[in-house]
């Protein structure tokens, strides 16, 4: 996997193999292979994100995760599965970007109980899924994608995130 790293806040030091881990486990429930497969990550902090946030969606508030597919797979269908991503000419197939910021993950890691560690890498699936077609916006697109995530994180050996 290419897997691109940057790092914006000291804090994010362990961020590659949690993202690398998370990213193999999904790209494998997905079909592809992961050598194929090029991601961005930028490791930040909440006032970068929030100028992300603002500058991208509109939002001028930190959050914990933003995703920027490099095409779009969603399915035309609500609760439908989202499109296979193909190499491109190289035979690689971009992904597209990921921003997660440290603040945000490590203040909702502590409210609900959970390590960062944890945190982070229910993240990152949640942030690669977005890339690879699936939302949260409709109801049944919603449910297939909490769905995925339970099963992804399950192999992780991490417990269900929406089972509090």
């Amino acid at each position: 996997m290419n897997l691109e790293i940057t790092i914006e806040d000291e804090r994010w030091q362990g961020l590659e193999p949690l993202a690398g881990r998370a990213l193999s486990e999904v790209l494998a429930f997905c079909g592809l292979e992961s050598d194929l497969c090029e991601i961005s990550i930028l490791g930040c902090d909440d006032e970068r994100i929030a100028v992300l946030n603002a500058e991208f969606r509109e939002k001028p508030s930190p959050t914990n995760v933003l995703s920027w597919p490099a095409e779009d797979l969603a399915p035309n269908n609500p609760g439908g599965k989202p499109t296979v991503p193909k190499p491109d000419f190289t035979g690689e197939i971009t992904l597209g970007d990921i921003a997660i910021s440290y603040d945000t993950c490590a203040r909702e890691a502590t409210e609900t109980g959970k390590s960062i560690e944890d945190h982070v890498t229910h993240l990152i699936v949640h942030g690669t899924l977005h890339l690879l077609g699936y939302d949260h916006i409709r109801d049944l697109d919603a449910t297939l994608m909490e769905r995925v995530e339970i099963e992804i994180l399950g192999k992780l050996g991490i417990d269900d995130p929406y089972n509090v």
